[in-house]
């Protein structure tokens, strides 16, 4: 009977029962993964495009940067603290159009969110078949109408109608000081042309503006909760909102916070829909109700073409102010969502 050894290759008979194969001269292989051509391929457009996008950004910080420092030279720091806007004088400042920027675009927010969040669920929870496809291409299609379009609407139909509800909310809440309509002396104003073009009003027309951009961001949060965890609650007796309570909303609270901060950036640089309704001060105005106004992206867009070279720079040196912010809005909504992360927080 012959034996073999069980570690002699096979083929070869064993010559001796300590016989072992020599290694050494045997080509080795690598372990590293190959990337194929298409994986190479994707790989080198991605890094590129993500570095196109980081160099733009960059490139136009710079020449914001370049442009306003002389003007930022001149004013210094009283440039975020200054109220009037005279570069010929060499007075001027943001901070009356950095206050009305912000109003306006809270305003937005006050009127965007709910409207988008109650539609998401709608699309993803409610609605179904050829009615949910039909709310999805009119929200799209929302998105793609020009701002001039919803600026002329603002004006000519949505003022006229807002004006009774900013009258009605000025005379029953007007202890609380944010809706007080009141002259220089403090004698409560009554007539319709007080509430004209008021941040109030372009408040909501940059609300209507973003809620289709975060309807859609929140829609794609809400389609993607688990089914599992949906059949789950209903079969513990969960209603429907109570199924969107606990698992939907949780799932998609990164897409909630990603889209409200997207809207966000858009309501700060609202240019053409805010410089057809509001009529431009250059005074902080804590009354939303009251007429006047004024926003960074508007000051730019009415002063860029009468301008002198330094009330140029002065205008570039507002653009960088508001650059800067729409970058600190997006990377604290990037950061949390990264620690929101959809579906870390749901219980069914």
């Amino acid at each position: 009977m012959t034996t073999t050894n069980p570690t002699e290759p096979l083929g070869q008979p064993a010559t001796s029962v300590g016989w072992t194969p020599d290694f050494d001269d045997a080509p080795r292989r690598s372990l590293l993964p190959r990337p194929s051509l298409s994986d190479s391929v994707f790989k080198s457009v991605a890094v590129t495009a993500g570095a196109t996008t980081v160099g733009i950004m960059l490139a136009v910080g710079l020449f914001l940067s370049f442009r306003a420092s002389s003007a930022l030279q001149v004013s210094g720091f009283s440039f975020l603290v200054e109220q009037q806007w005279s570069p010929e004088t060499q007075v001027f400042g943001i901070a009356s159009i950095l206050f009305g920027t912000i109003t306006i675009a809270l305003i937005a927010m006050c009127v965007a969110v709910p409207l988008a969040l109650g539609t998401a669920l709608l699309i993803s929870e409610i609605a179904q078949g050829q009615l949910r496809k039909t709310l999805i291409t009119l929200v799209d299609l929302m998105a793609a109408v020009p701002s001039v379009v919803f600026g002329l609407w603002g004006v000519f139909f949505l003022q006229a109608n807002v004006i009774p509800v900013a009258s009605w909310i000025s005379t029953y809440f007007g202890w609380i000081p944010f809706f007080q309509v009141t002259d220089a002396s403090g004698q409560v104003l009554t007539e319709a042309s007080a509430f004209t073009s008021s941040a109030f009003i372009a408040g909501i027309v940059v609300g209507l503006m973003v809620v289709p951009t975060q309807t859609s961001v929140m829609r794609e949060a809400f389609s993607q909760a688990p089914n599992g965890e949906r059949e789950a609650a209903f079969a513990l007796g969960s209603t429907r909102w109570g199924m969107i309570r606990s698992v939907v909303l949780p799932f998609g609270r990164g897409g909630i916070i990603g889209g409200t901060m997207l809207g966000l950036g858009r309501a700060l640089g609202e240019t053409i829909a805010v410089y057809m309704i509001i009529s431009p001060i250059f005074t902080i105005n804590w009354q939303v109700l009251k007429t006047g106004s004024n926003s960074v992206s508007a000051l730019i867009a009415l002063r860029y073409g009468e301008s002198s070279e330094f009330g140029l720079s002065a205008l570039m040196a507002a653009g960088l102010v508001l650059f800067l912010i729409t970058l600190m809005v997006n990377f604290t909504a990037s950061s949390i969502v990264a620690r929101s992360r959809s579906g870390a927080d749901s219980e069914a």
